[in-house]
C-alpha cells in the first residue's frame, strides 16, 4: 500500500503534467427578442433626445431661459452721420479752415450708402432777394433732397424769410464782397466751400438776386444730370482791351498770355472742378496780386485756372443768359413792361449750341438782370412762360 502510494507521489515528482479535462459547452445565440428590445430602447432614446432639443429651443419652462441661436441678418444700409449735411449752415471756421474741411476727397468712388445727387443753389446777394416769391414757386412740391440752397450776403443784412420758405436759414457766414475786387471771388468760392459740406450736393449752380429760372426744376435737372460730366463756365480769348488788355506780365510763365480768359462770373461746375476751385493756392496770389480792380478779376480767374488745369472739363458757355447789347460796364436789366412772352421767346430761339456733343436751342436755364418791378407779371404768367 505504501508502495503503491509512493509511486504516484514519486510520479510528479519526476516532471509528469496531471491531464486536463476539457468540457465543451453548446454555443447559444443571443434571443432575437433581446435585440428587438435593445434596438427599440435605442430608437426611443434617439427620439427622446431630439424632443429635448426641440422643447429647450422653443418650449419656456419656468425659471429656464431657452437658447435661441442668433440670426445673421444682412447689413441695413443707412446714410451714416458723418457724411449727413450740417444740421445748420452757421460755423465759426473762417476761410482757410472751410475750404481746407470742404477740400476732403474720399479716394474710393463708390459711396457707401444709397446717395441722391442734388443741385445747390447758391444765391450771391448784397442783401433782400427781390425774386424769392418766384424761386418759391420753382421750388413748390419738389423733393428737398433734390436741392439745397445758400445765400451769401452783406454781413449787416438780416433776412426775414418765414419758417416755411425755402430760403429760411439758409444765410451762410459772410463778409463784404465788393464789385470787381478779389473779395468778390473769396465770396463765390465760400459758397462752393459751404455747399461742398454736404456730400449730396453734386453740381453747384451761382446766381444773384436779380437772376431768374427760365425752365422748371425737372428740366434743369435733367439738362444738369445728363451733361457728360462737363462744368458750364464761360472761357474764352478776348484779344480786345476788356480782355487781353488786362493781363499783366508779371503773371508769367504761370500764366502767359496766351493763357488768359475771360467769361462770366455766373457759372454752374460740377463736384469736382468745385473742389479744384476751393483748394486753389496756386493761381489765387497771382490773380489777387496783379488783378486788381481794373483787371475785374471776377471775370478771369476762374476761366483761366480751370481752361489751363482741365480744358476737356469744360463746356465753355454759361448757362445764364445776359444781355450785353446796349454796351456799358453792367449788362441790361429788364422790368414789368419787357415782360412778354416775344421777349422769352428771343431767348429760347435766340442761339444753338451744344449739348452732349449735339446741337441744341435749349442752352439757357437761368437769366438776369431782371428789376423788382419784373416780379409781378413773372408771376402772373410763370406757368406760360417758364413751366412751373
Amino acid at each position: 500500500m505504501m508502495q503503491a502510494r509512493m509511486g504516484s507521489f514519486g510520479s510528479l515528482n519526476g516532471g509528469d503534467e496531471p491531464p486536463i479535462r476539457l468540457i465543451s459547452q453548446p454555443y447559444r445565440p443571443m434571443p432575437q427578442r433581446f435585440l428587438q428590445f435593445l434596438l427599440l430602447f435605442m430608437g426611443v432614446g434617439i427620439v427622446f433626445s431630439f424632443l429635448s432639443i426641440y422643447a429647450s429651443w422653443y418650449i419656456r419652462l419656468p425659471g429656464v431661459v431657452p437658447v435661441v441661436q442668433p440670426r445673421i441678418e444682412p447689413p441695413c444700409v443707412q446714410e451714416p452721420k458723418w457724411t449727413r449735411p450740417p444740421t445748420t449752415l452757421l460755423h465759426e471756421m473762417d476761410d482757410s479752415e472751410l475750404f481746407w474741411r470742404a477740400s476732403f476727397v474720399p479716394m474710393i468712388k463708390q459711396y457707401p450708402m444709397k446717395r441722391k445727387a442734388k443741385i445747390a443753389f447758391m444765391f450771391l446777394t448784397r442783401g433782400p432777394l427781390p425774386m424769392a416769391p418766384l424761386w418759391e414757386k420753382f421750388f413748390k412740391g419738389i423733393n428737398e433732397k433734390l436741392y439745397s440752397i445758400y445765400i451769401h450776403s452783406f454781413p449787416s443784412y438780416r433776412p426775414n424769410f418765414r419758417p416755411s420758405s425755402v430760403f429760411y436759414d439758409r444765410q451762410i457766414p459772410s463778409q463784404v464782397a465788393e464789385w470787381g475786387m478779389m473779395s468778390m471771388c473769396d465770396a463765390e468760392k465760400r459758397l462752393l466751400a459751404n455747399a461742398l459740406l454736404d456730400i449730396s450736393n453734386e453740381w453747384f449752380v451761382l446766381v444773384s438776386e436779380a437772376c431768374i429760372p427760365l425752365r422748371n426744376f425737372s428740366t434743369i435737372y435733367q439738362y444738369l444730370a445728363r451733361s457728360s460730366r462737363l462744368s458750364f463756365i464761360g472761357s474764352f480769348d478776348d484779344p480786345g482791351p476788356s480782355g487781353r488788355g488786362r493781363y499783366h506780365e508779371m503773371m508769367a510763365p504761370l500764366v502767359n498770355i496766351t493763357n488768359w480768359r475771360k467769361g462770366s462770373q455766373w457759372f454752374e461746375l460740377n463736384r469736382k472742378l468745385a473742389v479744384e476751385v476751393v483748394q486753389d493756392n496756386t493761381y489765387y496770389p497771382i490773380f489777387e496780386h496783379f488783378c486788381k480792380p481794373d483787371c475785374y478779376v471776377d471775370e478771369h480767374y476762374f476761366p483761366t485756372m480751370l481752361s489751363i488745369e482741365f480744358p476737356r472739363l469744360l463746356a465753355n458757355r454759361s448757362l445764364t443768359w445776359v444781355d450785353w447789347s446796349r454796351g456799358g460796364a453792367h449788362p441790361a436789366s429788364f422790368g414789368k413792361d419787357d415782360i412778354t412772352l416775344e421777349f422769352f421767346e428771343r431767348i429760347y430761339d435766340g442761339e444753338v449750341c451744344m449739348h452732349n456733343g449735339k446741337p441744341t436751342s435749349l442752352c439757357f436755364l437761368f437769366a438776369r438782370k431782371f428789376a423788382p418791378s419784373a416780379l409781378a407779371p413773372l408771376l402772373n404768367h410763370s406757368a406760360q412762360f417758364f413751366g412751373f
